[in-house]
């Protein structure tokens, strides 16, 4: 298939650019390098600098006449969403919107794989793990794109009959993560650890989150593609682990001994956070499974090789 990913020089979308070139499919890349790096884009992807929301973008989407779409391109960082809203809805609702008409309009569209969220989507929740029906109320405008991204979606499918996959992401880790750029705990954790340097826990450290290895999320969007799938899946391990956990098992494997320093809770932080994956084996026909402490070696190894540098 004629494939694009968007955002592709990033965390996962490289990733999933590499998976999709090995499974023999043509693969297209668009980002505008504001998170990701030019070095992440495999070599046999075809690669073009562009902004999700402009014009530009939009006539060389259609053009290609893409048939199938994963749209990983994202605002992604929750403290900029309350900073400002309106920056946040232009990339996440307004680049969606932008993408997928354009797409659509090449005549050639079949599928879209949408990045959603799980943790961000669901806000506080009622139920642990929370399933796809758990009630949506962000409390972010980041969550809040990500649910109106959804609607949209289902608004195409209604009017055109375009199928979609929301996948809703929990926390995302692995190899290429910038602890810079994208702010992953671990990402952060690591490179602070392989530099020697002191690590920072906000709060009691006891907030958990349901990490979940970026190998394991490829997989769920190549299973979204060729199975046909449709409406939103959690993308999730449904294990809570704590902070604190994630600070000891990375000191563990890295050989480091120096106690995090702790900080004062930041306001608004989900203090629980993990999502079902009976969904995601109903319909993807598995569930992540990646060993935590076998992901986090992984990913350690990764910044090794990288001299523990800020960028992959």
């Amino acid at each position: 298939m004629k494939i694009l990913v968007t955002g592709g020089a990033g965390f996962i979308g490289s990733h999933l650019a590499d998976r999709l070139l090995s499974l023999g499919h043509q693969v297209a890349v668009i980002d505008n390098l504001s998170s990701g790096h030019r070095s992440n884009v495999p070599v046999a992807a075809t690669w073009t600098e562009l902004d999700i929301r402009s014009e530009e973008a939009a006539r060389h989407i259609q053009a290609q006449r893409f048939e199938a779409v994963f749209h990983l391109a994202a605002q992604i960082d929750v403290r900029k969403s309350v900073a400002d809203p309106r920056f946040d809805s232009e990339v996440n609702v307004g680049g969606l919107v932008n993408v997928v008409e354009a797409a659509r309009r090449g005549g050639a569209l079949q599928q879209v794989v949408f990045a959603s969220t799980g943790g961000a989507l669901y806000g506080e929740q009622e139920v642990f793990p929370a399933p796809e029906s758990h009630p949506i109320r962000p409390l972010s405008p980041y969550g809040v794109a990500k649910a109106c991204g959804e609607q949209y979606l289902g608004w195409f499918e209604r009017a055109y009959g375009l199928r979609y996959t929301a996948l809703r992401f929990a926390n995302v880790y692995g190899p290429r993560q910038d602890p810079l750029g994208e702010a992953g705990v671990v990402a952060i954790f690591a490179r602070k650890l392989l530099r020697g340097e002191t690590a920072v826990i906000y709060g009691d450290g006891e907030q958990t989150r349901d990490f979940v290895f970026v190998q394991d999320v490829v997989e769920a969007n190549v299973r979204a593609l060729e199975r046909r799938t449709t409406g939103a899946i959690n993308v999730g391990t449904g294990v809570e682990t704590s902070v604190n956990d994630i600070y000891r098992r990375l000191a563990r494997l890295a050989g480091f001994d120096r106690p995090a320093r702790r900080e004062p809770a930041r306001p608004g932080e989900q203090l629980r956070s993990v999502i079902a994956a009976d969904r995601c084996q109903q319909l993807l026909g598995f569930r992540p499974s990646t060993d935590l402490d076998v992901g986090l070696g992984l990913t350690l190894d990764h910044f090794r090789a990288a001299g523990a540098g800020a960028a992959p």
